[in-house]
């Protein structure tokens, strides 16, 4: 028996690029669609930390998780001062009072919104394409990865910050040498 199970390496996903991200955030119709995939894209946060968020887990430029998947009973994630600001705004916009979900939508309405961006722009995704790209944006920008980790996407353990990362090609490899000991 021992021999007849085959294990599958887990294949590395193709991670999105900022163009791209950019065109699929930026062609949503909706406040709420963009919202929801800038806050993944941009603040690290997983579909289901986004969804049950309410108006009081907001303030300033903080989010509260509660129950987040570390198993804590909350953690606290940060948000670019553009993203608060719309966020801000829709809040008034859209009459939110504060112990309301600011997205009254399902992980299913999202996936078919993400189903739709893909087939718009003939990708695959998924909507956890959008926190990875957000963790590997932020490494390839200088980003160390203990903050990459531990404030983006709030592992515990760097080790599972390292699988959601892209791999380096030459190119990249070449300019990050050039950036560190000048050309």
């Amino acid at each position: 028996m021992r021999g007849s199970i085959r294990i599958q390496k887990p294949t590395a996903r193709e991670i999105l690029d900022k163009e791209l991200v950019d065109q699929l955030i930026y062609s949503t119709k909706s406040d709420i669609d963009r919202l929801i995939l800038e806050l993944q894209a941009r603040c690290g946060l997983r579909i289901g930390e986004v969804l049950k968020l309410r108006a009081v887990d907001v303030s300033d430029r903080k989010l509260t998780i509660h129950e987040p998947k570390s198993g804590r009973e909350s953690e606290i994630a940060f948000m670019p001062e553009h993203i608060a600001k719309r966020l801000a705004d829709y809040f008034v916009a859209e009459h939110i009072g504060p112990e309301e979900r600011i997205f009254p939508v399902c992980y299913s309405t999202v996936g078919a919104l993400i189903r739709r961006l893909a087939a718009k722009f003939h990708v695959k995704i998924s909507p956890h394409d959008f926190r990875r790209h957000s963790a590997t944006f932020a490494s390839r920008n200088g980003v160390p990865l203990e903050i990459v980790s531990k404030v983006l996407l709030r592992h515990h353990d760097l080790k599972t910050t390292q699988v959601y990362l892209g791999k380096v090609n030459d190119t990249e490899a070449i300019r990050w040498m050039d950036m560190l000991h000048g050309k």
